[in-house]
């Protein structure tokens, strides 16, 4: 069956940003190829919760919102989610959003060698440049845009990855689960970026435009571009990270700025690396920070039942966007932006991956459509593990877990 690129392109858009580059490069250069197997989990743990969210799209004809909030639930239920969910994603995007324009910005500080008024500059022109496309641009523009700046990255890790040539039985070790000591932030933070929560709002929003029919043959067409594009995604990422840990590892580099980031592709294309990362983060940073506010605007428009594509729907995207710049211009290092960001998702994921299952297995909703036993299970294995690695972090933070 041909393979029609679209909404799980924009996934894969939505995640693989500063925040992947940024914390796939500190887990590699800080603990070399152990964390990898968090990709793997990450990655299929997204086909997983994308598929679902496409089908409800898809079979409904319903975002994921207004799938949460239906009448049946009663009102105090429905309140409750709308509370957590607005909460959830006004909390995590703007962190996501600082992160984008901070990692978006890191890239032109690579190819300009700027300070930190240049960095506050360049951070306002990412922030009007994607407001302009927030305000004027079309979704198939947009659509092209976001997998174009995607493909810059990406062909440099995978050029990198063939010269580099990382150890292979150290990268094995690497899909066997285990945290080093140390590494529970960086485990945490790589999930984090990858099943990004808001992607769940936005791929059920998208595929519901596109493939608006209903069909079985849609829903086919839907699922192979959601395996194609997030595996493509996934494969990215242990890239980036495999790199960092040849390059990187137990070379003593604390890893704080883009350039430092280049010297993990730098035996691949020496002085031409930090170009490459530069325009790789810029392009990743920019995606990103288009596909947050969009996600958000499409979330709570439906929480409101607000039309989405009228003013309301533009002044939640444009809100998200501002917040984001306040937060990457108070002074924060850019890195430490991006890690929180990635941590914060991390935290409320299984919240939303809780609401999307309990819509999954609605007959009234989804008709014949609704999860079977397997789909269930990988999904409660899914809030279970992101569910525990959350909780042992707060524990950490508190002292009540050492």
């Amino acid at each position: 069956m041909k393979i029609s690129i679209g909404p799980g392109a924009l996934v894969a858009a939505g995640f693989i940003g500063p925040g992947t580059v940024t914390a796939c490069t500190l887990a590699g250069a800080n603990f070399g190829f152990a964390l990898i197997w968090a990709l793997v989990f990450a990655t299929i743990s997204t086909i997983i919760l994308q598929e679902m969210s496409a089908r409800l799209g898809i079979m409904s004809g319903q975002g994921l919102a207004s799938a949460m909030t239906a009448p049946e639930n009663g009102p105090i239920v429905r309140w409750t989610i709308i509370i957590l969910g607005v909460s959830a994603l006004a909390v995590g995007n703007s962190a996501y959003e600082a992160g984008n324009l901070a990692g978006g910005a890191l890239g032109i500080e690579a190819l300009l060698s700027g300070g930190a008024t240049t960095h506050k500059l360049i951070v306002v022109a990412l922030s009007v440049t994607a407001a302009g496309f927030l305000l004027f641009g079309r979704y198939r523009h947009i659509e092209k845009l976001l997998i174009g700046l995607v493909v810059v990255m990406s062909a440099s890790f995978v050029g990198s990855i063939v010269i580099t040539r990382p150890d292979l039985g150290e990268m094995i070790k690497g899909f066997a689960p285990s945290i080093p000591e140390g590494g529970l932030l960086t485990a945490v933070a790589l999930i984090g970026t990858t099943i990004v929560p808001y992607n769940l709002f936005l791929h059920a929003s998208t595929v519901r435009d596109k493939w608006s029919d209903g069909s079985a043959e849609s829903m086919k067409a839907a699922r192979a571009d959601t395996i194609a594009s997030i595996g493509l995604g996934g494969i990215i990422s242990i890239l980036i990270l495999s790199t960092a840990a040849s390059a990187l590892f137990g070379s003593g580099i604390a890893v704080s700025s883009a350039a430092d980031m280049a010297l993990s592709i730098e035996p691949a294309y020496g002085s031409a690396a930090k170009y490459l990362v530069g325009i790789g983060l810029l392009g990743a940073g920019l995606s990103s920070s288009i596909t947050a506010p969009l996600a958000t605007a499409y979330a709570l428009t439906e929480f409101g039942g607000i039309r989405q594509d009228g003013r309301i729907f533009r002044v939640i995207a444009l809100g998200v966007l501002l917040i984001g710049t306040f937060i990457a211009l108070i002074g924060v290092k850019p890195v430490q932006v991006i890690l929180f960001a990635q941590i914060a998702n991390g935290l409320i994921l299984p919240i939303i991956a809780t609401f999307l299952l309990v819509a999954m297995n609605r007959k009234k909703l989804l008709g014949p459509h609704v999860n079977t036993v397997l789909p269930n299970l990988l999904g409660g294995l899914v809030v279970l593990i992101t569910f525990g690695l959350g909780l042992r972090l707060i524990l950490r933070a508190l002292n009540v877990w050492p």
